[in-house]
């Protein structure tokens, strides 16, 4: 691993882990220190964004042997849609930062074209040999 496509794909796969990591903390944050009030908000945040955690990182290993211009994009649609679905959410619920909330929908979208670019990025894949 050296050229650019292999550091953006590790960066992938390192922001899916790191992500990971940051979902069960804020699950847990959510479970035993939140308000009530708060709770619903950062459990949803938590779980979408532990979902792409998991997409990412599954995403990533399979760009590592396949490259496909496809799978790529998915994979920063899904760290677009976390900084912005997720990172809205905790912004709003734990800093009291409200001016992005009209931003969330946008995260949204990112994740589902994500989506998107995964199956077409799935469906052009060729067997390694």
């Amino acid at each position: 691993m050296g050229d650019r496509a292999d550091i953006r794909i590790r960066l992938l796969l390192t922001f899916g882990a790191a992500s990971g990591l940051v979902a069960v903390i804020m699950g847990a944050l959510a479970a035993h220190a939140l308000p009530t009030g708060q709770i619903e908000t950062v459990r949803t945040a938590a779980q979408y964004q532990g979902i792409h955690a998991i997409a990412l990182l599954a995403t990533g290993a399979v760009a590592l042997t396949h490259r496909n211009l496809w799978l790529e994009t998915a994979g920063w649609l899904f760290v677009s849609g976390t900084l912005v679905f997720c990172g809205s959410l905790y912004l709003k619920t734990l800093g009291g930062i409200t001016a992005l909330a009209p931003v969330t929908p946008f995260g949204g979208a990112a994740f589902m074209i994500g989506w998107a670019c995964l199956a077409l990025g799935s469906w052009r894949l060729r067997p390694v040999v």
